[in-house]
């Protein structure tokens, strides 16, 4: 039996640093016993002599003051929260060995006035270090802010160019920089925000190759990410190197956060999520989109634990997911607990070091695994023009069909298309078609499954016709 113990900020430097712990014991007092067991720096802050609780110590079992039951000798049982809330103001931490400048003094003066941070905590910032693994909608606010408090060295992993379809949601590249690298935007922008921070950044893709070595350097990692095989492979580097892994996601109006971070006792992603969803199950925001600004607040709430986590003050988000519905306005959080079966961070782990990520959330794992033929969009345009019978089948939604389209095509949603099925002629020779081609792709899996045999998937949907055929068209 086990109970989760709750160290205060204050406490934390005579308990290794950690701020929860769990331990065996049947009341208060036992539990309080293992914890000057494990570590006897807190005694004294604890315990007098005699082994009474002192005075100016509460503690609280699931958030009900032991006092008012039977003290120390209140029972516990397996799973509940034992916080330990001693009377001492602030909560900073010995200061780094790092001094401010009269600028920045002047700079995080608003921080400075708080007893949660003071001038020691501001430093500890400075000499702190996050990374960033995108600069997209969830890595350009969260990066803003964390240069914005101070943060003293920055890390941005991303090797994608600025889109001007971008700039709906990710606020930290402007007009200017339509066409060239998202990693030159960043650095100029924080770096005009605040000269005080240092940005490092990543010309990369994240794989199992590079990840370990482009983490390893940083005190806390915010995962920016908008894809599967990325989001496993930093879950599990983060574990491996026991990183604070402070996750975001965000699709339309929804969005979700938590801290993953094992090594401080909470899950980890593969906890919450074993496996990844069959590939284009989940839209991606490019598929599906998303409201222009969730991604501040999502991003935003990541910064606040990242910088939590880094000053060592607050609760963080681990064990818990954050649940946001911008449509309701509304909050909600669900509890989260380890996975004993987890295959990366349970005793029965069977996982000793990164995978093929791709492999593992690749089409291989999907219920149609034979490779989908593919056309070009060049290519569909000269067969069509030379009067082949082809007919293209468009699975976008009604308000994407709205957009843009292919002469000619039948619009044919992929959520409806099993119910349409008695409309095509298996004789015919049919082009699955959407944005960027992955729907369409599972459109031709599902009708495999159904008997089709003339099927082809438009490579790279209509955003290819729009740049190879018919440069006019507007995209999205």
């Amino acid at each position: 039996m086990s109970v989760r113990v709750r160290i205060p900020t204050p406490l934390r430097p005579h308990a290794g640093g950690r701020a929860a712990v769990a331990l065996p014991g049947a009341t208060v007092r036992a539990v309080l016993d293992a914890l000057v067991a494990e570590a006897p720096a807190l005694r004294p802050h604890l315990l007098t002599e005699d082994g009474s609780l002192r005075s100016f110590v509460n503690v609280y079992v699931n958030g009900e003051d032991a006092r008012a039951r039977s003290g120390l000798e209140t029972p516990v049982a397996e799973g509940d929260d034992l916080a330990i809330v001693p009377a001492i103001a602030g909560g900073a931490l010995e200061a780094p060995a790092v001094d401010l400048s009269r600028e920045e003094i002047a700079r995080y003066s608003r921080h400075l006035i708080m007893p949660e941070v003071t001038i020691e905590g501001q430093r500890r910032l400075k000499r702190s270090s996050a990374l960033l693994v995108g600069a997209g909608g969830l890595g350009s606010p969260a990066a803003l802010y964390l240069a914005a408090a101070g943060v003293g060295r920055i890390g941005v992993v991303d090797f994608d160019v600025v889109d001007e379809s971008n700039l709906q949601r990710q606020v930290l590249h402007d007009t200017t920089w339509v066409g060239r690298p998202k990693l030159e935007s960043a650095k100029a922008r924080l770096g005009a925000l605040n000269p005080h921070v240092h940005v490092e950044t990543h010309s990369a893709a994240l794989t199992r190759d590079n990840a370990l070595e482009l983490l390893a350097p940083y005190d806390v990692v915010v995962d920016g990410t908008d894809n599967f095989e990325t989001r496993y492979l930093t879950n599990d580097a983060c574990f491996f190197l026991k990183k604070p892994n402070v996750y975001g996601s965000i699709y339309r109006f929804e969005g979700q956060a938590s801290v993953f971070w094992p090594e401080n006792g909470g899950p980890c992603y593969r906890c919450l999520y074993p496996e990844p969803p069959p590939p284009g199950l989940v839209p991606s925001c490019a598929e599906g989109g998303v409201l222009g600004v969730l991604p501040g607040v999502v991003g935003g709430i990541q910064a606040t634990e990242a910088l939590k986590i880094l000053l060592g003050v607050g609760e963080p988000l681990v064990g818990r997911l954050l649940l946001y519905d911008a449509l309701a306005m509304r909050f909600e959080e669900l509890k989260l607990r380890r996975d004993p079966e987890c295959p990366l961070c349970s005793p029965k782990a069977t996982i000793r070091e990164l995978q093929d990520y791709v492999a593992f959330c690749g089409t291989g794992r999907g219920e149609d695994a034979t490779p989908v033929e593919e056309i070009g969009a060049a290519e569909l345009k000269r067969r069509l023009d030379a009067g082949e019978p082809l007919e293209v089948i468009d699975v976008r939604e009604p308000h994407e069909w709205a957009i843009c389209r292919i002469p000619g095509a039948r619009l044919a949603p992929l959520g409806s298309l099993a119910e349409r099925m008695h409309e095509l002629d298996s004789a015919r020779t049919y082009v699955l078609q959407c944005r960027s081609g992955v729907r369409s792709a599972r459109a031709v899996g599902l009708l495999r499954q159904a008997g089709f045999r003339r099927l082809l998937n438009l490579r790279g949907g209509i955003l290819a016709w729009a740049r190879e055929v018919d440069r006019a068209m507007p995209t999205y």
